[in-house]
């Protein structure tokens, strides 16, 4: 079984030159590829594999000399994680798109080689370490690292190790050690049996503040400014990171299943009155904690589809309430006249659903409007280039 560790490092203002020319030729290698792959699909419908890109490194760096500086396998894993981007794409995910100096995440992965000694991050081309805080030991066999450094200036690496142990047999799903959980903007997310998670809003409660240095920094430019914005940031990143854990944590604890709704995370967003709130509650990430968390803990997640209508259901009879809005935050059933609260008789629906769809076979409930459609990808105009710069 695989799990990933993050921690803290600190390097020497020599390392930190050394980090930042990885993530640069990194960036520079996998936004090549990426290029390249594009260019000669359009214009010829050729697919490169990584193995034809990865084949061009060695002409590249005579191209590029500054490239030689860097580990190589980390040019590679640049243009393998491209590759990965393009077959997460097919699958459903958004198109790969370039990597920006001054936006995302700035990192570069370590494939191999790497090993942790006398509080040492002992990497290739940092011979003599990094000092690293272990705030918890490494059990297993480490595999690879990734070195990442925030806008605030902060270093860390995620070490994923091989604890050598078989992933746990899933619990069996019955009925009693299985709960539905709604997720929504005024109350975080409302179980089956109950229990309200309250919204933090971290950032909404950060806004006051934000805006004012925002304004502050939009007057000057000033570098101090500059950084004081990006900690604010920074804390309500933690803040919200640090609740998603203590709830996922605890629903994975306390139940043997999970059942959610399919949410079109990426539809809602585009409702601009909407869109920051959705943003601040961080769905996608809670969701994906919970999932690997059952995974290590041998826990089930069971989801329904997007377009079920949980909301709208009774859970008494069955009735479906074609007339419910939004706005609607309790309603009487006209069938059997049982008062719903909406996010908890969607919790229970959402529970039903999914157990029934499990019970036949079917993983998640579809309808007639959820069937996929081919949206053209990109257009692109340039010529073919070739990944050999100059060549």
């Amino acid at each position: 079984m695989f799990k990933a560790f993050k921690y803290r490092i600190y390097p020497t203002n020599s390392q930190k030159e050394l980090i930042a020319k990885h993530i640069g030729s990194s960036r520079f290698v996998f936004n090549l590829a990426l290029e390249t792959k594009n260019a000669a699909y359009i214009s010829n419908k050729h697919n490169y594999s990584p193995f034809d890109l990865i084949k061009q490194l060695p002409e590249l760096k005579k191209e590029c000399p500054w490239l030689k500086e860097v580990n190589s396998q980390s040019l590679q894993q640049s243009i393998q994680n491209m590759d990965i981007a393009f077959k997460k794409f097919f699958k459903g995910a958004g198109f790969p798109k370039f990597k920006s100096k001054h936006k995302g995440k700035q990192s570069f992965s370590i494939p191999q080689n790497v090993i942790v000694e006398n509080n040492l991050l002992i990497i290739p081309k940092f011979k003599k370490g990094i000092d690293i805080v272990l705030h918890r030991e490494i059990k297993g066999t480490i595999k690879s690292a990734t070195i990442s450094v925030t806008p605030t200036g902060k270093y860390f690496v995620s070490i994923l190790v091989d604890t050598n142990t078989e992933m746990p047999i899933k619990a069996p799903i019955t009925e009693s050690t299985t709960i539905g959980i709604d997720l929504g903007i005024k109350d975080f997310a409302i179980t089956s049996d109950g229990e309200v998670f309250d919204n933090p809003k971290f950032l909404r409660k950060a806004q006051s503040k934000l805006k004012y240095v925002q304004r502050k920094y939009s007057k000057t430019k000033g570098k101090r400014t500059k950084q004081r914005l990006a900690l604010l940031h920074e804390k309500v990143v933690n803040k919200r990171k640090d609740f998603l854990h203590k709830v996922s944590t605890k629903l994975i604890r306390e139940n043997q299943t999970i059942c959610l709704e399919d949410l079109n995370v990426a539809g809602m967003v585009k409702n601009h009155n909407l869109a920051q709130a959705i943003n601040d509650v961080s769905w996608s990430t809670f969701v994906s904690m919970l999932e690997y968390k059952a995974d290590w803990y041998g826990k089930n997640i069971l989801r329904i589809g997007r377009f079920a209508p949980s909301s709208k259901t009774c859970n008494c009879c069955g009735y479906i309430n074609k007339e419910l809005t939004l706005k609607d935050r309790e309603w009487t059933c006209p069938k059997c006249n049982s008062v719903l609260d909406r996010d908890v008789n969607a919790s229970i629906n959402i529970k039903s659903f999914a157990l029934k769809n499990h019970l036949s076979g079917e993983h998640r409930l579809k309808s007639q409007d959820e069937l996929p459609t081919l949206v053209g990808v990109m257009t692109l105009e340039a010529q073919p280039i070739s990944f050999a710069v100059g060549g």
